[in-house]
This record gives C-alpha cells, structure tokens and sequence, in this order.
C-alpha cells in the first residue's frame, strides 16, 4: 500500500495549491518534446503484432467476462477514464467496470463513516477495502484482467504493451521533473510498477519506476517485463 508519509515528505513541500498543481502540469508538458515516443514504429509494430496475435484467444475470455459482469447487474460494461499520454494527449482508458454504479454516493457514505479513510483517500487516491467495488470486480482487479479492454487502447496507439502507468493529469504535479520522461511514452498495459510489487510500492517508488523505464528503454527489456507479468498476475503481488 502507498505510504502516506512517503508522499507527503516527497511532494507537499514542492506543490501546495491546485494553482502550483496545474502550473506543473502545464511546465511538464511543455518539458515532453519527443517528436516520438521511445521505441518508434518499431515497438508500435510489436504492440500490433503481439495484440492482433493474442487477440482470437483473448476475446474469448474477454467474452466471457462481458457475459459476468451484465449478469451481476445492469450496469455498463465498460469503463472510461481520462488519462493522460504522449506528449500530453488526452485519451479514454478503457476498463471493464469493477464497480458499483452509484459509486460517488457509495464513497460518500463510506467517509461519513470512517473518516480516516477521506485522509488516506486524498493522499493516495486508493483505498484497501474500497466499498464501491464489486464481488467479480475484486476477482478481476486482483488479477488485473479489468484492464484486459486496454487492449483497444493500444491498436489505437494510445497506449503500448509495455509502457509507464497511465496517469490522470492531476498526478503529474507530483512527478516533478519525471514527468518529462512520462511524456516521452506511451502509456504500458504493463510497466516496471506491475512487476516490481504494484500497491506494495509507494508512489515515490512507482514514480522512479517510470522514470528508469525511461531512461534504460531497450526492445530486451520489454520483453522481460511482458515474461515477468505473467507471473506477477498469477501470484497477485501487490494487487488490491
């Protein structure tokens, strides 16, 4: 789980208001000048590749987990979330839906409450117990396959197979001047976080990840991280 203390040693001092927050944003934008994201049209190939390769076994199961989750209730399949990508774009994240429908008012609730968790809330944006998430949503989460729809995400270029965590455009003001590595890729269905204990990092940590991924990026290391996933989704480690 995130470090609250880690965070606030790390960031508060540097950012403090949601002006500074959106200045930073702004600033790392502009820092992100790539006229490519690393790897080129070479790790674009690849992504295309390994996606259309994987895809008829894939969809299957993907199928079928449609078929759970509108069984469980009449909610929307998918889910949408702004993040952001290369270069700054904006983009949808696409991820089947974990979570109960009234999800705010279901949160609401719950910090009314316990309290405690508003603090843990705002300081992480993540929550151990979340209440809004659903028995199949807990099984899907735990082994990552909600992210499975991301898959659209990357043949539509917006994302890449193996990549930084996509991040909402609040969270680049706590990057710093990381962000500028952020910027120069596209966004991983998998990344160094995924393998190297997901929640079990802080996010100082997971902000270092995207920075080394970066800065070290070899067509090898993909590769490892794409081998190293498997196990690290089987095993659960450091998913909540």
């Amino acid at each position: 789980m995130f470090s609250s203390e880690s965070i606030q040693v790390d960031y508060a001092t540097k950012i403090k208001t949601p002006a500074q927050q959106g200045k930073a944003a702004g600033t790392a934008r502009v820092i992100g000048r790539r006229a490519r994201p690393i790897g080129g049209p070479t790790k674009r190939a690849i992504d295309i590749v390994l996606v259309l390769t994987a895809l008829p076994l894939l969809g299957l199961l993907m199928l079928g987990l449609a078929v759970l989750i509108k069984r469980a209730d009449n909610g929307p399949l998918l889910y949408g979330h702004r993040r952001v990508g290369f270069k700054g774009r904006e983009f949808k994240c696409w991820k089947f839906r974990t979570m109960v429908v009234d999800g705010d008012a279901v949160l609401e609730r719950h910090f009314e409450k316990n309290p405690g968790d508003r603090i843990i809330w705002n300081v992480q944006r993540k929550l151990t117990n979340d209440p809004r998430i659903t028995p199949i949503g807990a099984v899907l989460r735990k082994l990552s396959l909600d992210e499975l729809p991301q898959l659209l995400n990357v043949l539509n270029g917006e994302m890449s197979l193996v990549g930084p965590r996509p991040v909402v455009e609040d969270e680049l003001a706590y990057y710093g001047t990381t962000a500028r590595y952020y910027l120069s890729a596209r966004p991983g269905l998998t990344g160094l976080w995924q393998v190297s204990g997901r929640s079990n990092t802080t996010y100082a940590e997971r902000v270092r990840l995207d920075r080394r991924y970066v800065s070290r990026w070899a067509h090898w290391r993909d590769l490892q991280i794409l081998i190293k996933t498997v196990p690290a989704l089987i095993s659960s480690r450091g998913a909540h």
